[in-house]
């Protein structure tokens, strides 16, 4: 059935909403997917504080044109599109689309996006899919910060190990 023109008003602000408070945009092109995968994409994208959202390719583009991207053609574009919002990580998104294209390459692919209210390309989100998330870096992160300290505690852990070893090698002796 077809949307009422109030209807298409009310879809167009959500998205406008939507684009405004993500921190990244992931376009996808699909043609066909089951129920079950749908709700399973869902599911995985919303663990990670991501929406994924079927878009009307003539709403999305009068979206964009209306917060600024007007050099997206929506048109080219093949299939179905979808724009996945990644609100808190700006990679979590794309990971996530990566692994679900995985299982589903032949009838879903990237086909652009938005990162820091720049285009990215389908190859860039590709590219972007490949990066380790926020939580990943925050471990790599604290794990570079406790590596001298670790270190450190292990030199003087040698010292005592040492001394422990030549006072029971002294005690042996005797």
């Amino acid at each position: 059935m077809a949307k009422t023109k109030a209807q298409k008003v009310v879809i167009f602000n959500d998205l406008k909403e939507k684009l405004d408070q993500s921190k990244s945009v992931v376009f996808v092109s699909f043609d066909s997917l089951t129920v079950s995968d749908n709700n399973d994409l869902r599911q995985k994208l919303r663990e990670q504080d991501s929406e994924y959202l079927v878009v009307k390719k003539t709403l999305l583009r009068l979206t964009l044109d209306k917060i600024g991207f007007k050099d997206i053609d929506v048109k080219q574009f093949k299939g179905k599109i979808a724009a996945v919002f990644g609100y808190e990580d700006e990679v979590a998104p794309a990971k996530v689309i990566a692994d679900f294209q995985k299982e589903h390459e032949e009838t879903f692919e990237f086909a652009g996006g938005i990162l820091e209210n720049n285009l990215i390309s389908a190859e860039e989100v590709k590219k972007l899919s490949g990066l380790p998330g926020k939580n990943e870096l925050y471990a790599k992160l604290v794990g570079s910060i406790n590596a001298p300290v670790s270190g450190f505690v292990n030199v003087l852990a040698g010292n005592l190990r040492g001394l422990v070893n030549v006072l029971k090698a002294v005690q042996e002796s005797k």
